[in-house]
C-alpha cells in the first residue's frame, strides 16, 4: 500500500510508500514525553518480522552492545527507547524499498547520520528523536525517486556525487521530475507521522545555507548539526563547516564541532572492536 504526496507535489505520478503500521505507531509513541519501556516493545514485538530484525541490529557492532540481546525488551533496556525505535523506524523504511545497491548506499548512510545526530543531540540538549529521525529521513525523497526512476535516477545521484552541493542534483531532479528530493522527503515525513520539525528539516537541507535563517530555531537547530554530521562522514572539514553553521542554529560552533566528532569516534571505535 502506499499513499499520495500533497497536493502542492503537483498531482505527479509518484507515489509515496505508506508506513508500516508498527512504525506509524512507534512514531506517534516517541512524540509523547510520557511514553514507557513497555509501550514501545509492545509495539516493535506486535510486528514479528520487525522484532527480529531490530533485534539482529542491535546486536551489530554499530551499536557496541556488550552482551548479546535476545529480546526487544532487553534491546530497549540497552540502547534506550530513541535508538531502539530508530532502528525500527529505519527497518520499516528499509521493507517498503526494493533492494538494491543504491538503495543500500542511501540507508547504511542514513543509520550512521541518524546516530550520530541523535547521540550528539543529547549533548546539546537538543530534542534527541527528532535529531535522529531527521539524520534517517535526510535523504528519504532520493530513494523515492530511485523507486520511482530506477533506470534513471541512480545515474542522476552518481553524475552529483563528488558535488561540493545540491544545486546541480536539484536542478536536474526538477527538469525530469518537475520537483525535486527533499519535497518528496518532507512529504514522507509527515506521511509517517514524523514532527513537522523534521519534515522542515528535510525539505530545507540541500538549500542554500543563507535561506536556513528564516526557520524556527528548532528547525534551525537541526540543519547545523545535521550540517556538521554530514560534513564528519564525508569526510570534509568539519569544524569549518561548525563555524558557518552553528551560530545559524543558535549553538556554540566549538562545542557542536567537538560534540559530533567525539560520538562519531565512539561509533566508529564500536565498529571495530566487533
Amino acid at each position: 500500500m502506499s499513499t499520495r504526496p500533497d497536493s502542492n507535489l503537483r498531482q505527479l505520478d509518484i507515489e509515496l510508500p505508506a508506513s508500516p503500521a508498527a512504525t506509524l505507531k512507534l512514531s506517534e509513541l516517541m512524540g509523547n514525553e510520557d511514553t514507557s519501556i513497555p509501550e514501545v516493545a509492545e509495539v516493535i514485538e506486535g510486528d514479528l518480522a520487525l522484532a527480529s530484525a531490530v533485534v539482529r541490529t542491535v546486536n551489530s557492532a554499530m551499536f557496541g552492545v556488550l552482551r548479546r540481546v535476545e529480546t526487544v525488551a532487553e534491546a530497549v533496556l540497552y540502547l534506550g527507547m530513541r535508538e531502539v525505535a530508530a532502528i525500527t523506524l529505519e527497518l520499516g523504511l528499509r521493507t517498503q524499498f526494493p533492494p538494491s545497491p543504491d538503495m543500500a548506499r542511501i540507508w547504511d548512510t542514513a543509520r550512521m547520520r541518524g546516530l550520530l545526530m541523535g547521540r550528539t543531540a543529547v549533548s546539546l540538549s537538543l530534542h534527541a528523536w527528532r535529531a535522529q529521525s531527521a539524520g534517517l529521513f535526510a535523504q528519504s525523497g532520493q530513494a523515492v525517486l530511485c523507486l520511482h526512476a530506477p533506470g534513471d535516477y541512480p545515474g542522476m545521484l552518481a553524475r552529483h556525487a563528488n558535488s561540493a552541493d545540491f544545486t546541480g542534483l536539484l536542478a536536474e531532479e526538477t527538469a525530469a521530475f518537475g520537483l525535486s528530493h527533499e519535497v518528496l522527503g518532507s512529504s514522507l515525513c509527515r506521511a509517517w507521522g514524523l514532527a513537522g520539525d523534521v519534515a522542515d528539516y528535510v525539505r530545507e537541507r540541500p538549500h542554500d545555507r543563507d535561506s536556513w535563517a528564516q526557520r524556527p530555531q528548532a528547525v534551525r537547530a537541526l540543519l547545523a548539526l545535521g550540517a556538521v554530521a554530514d560534513a564528519t562522514i564525508t569526510g570534509a572539514d568539519a569544524d569549518a563547516v561548525a563555524q558557518q553553521v552553528g551560530p545559524l542554529g543558535g549553538l556554540d560552533a566549538t562545542t557542536l564541532a567537538r560534540s559530533v566528532a567525539q560520538h562519531w569516534q565512539r561509533i566508529n571505535d564500536a565498529s571495530a572492536d566487533d
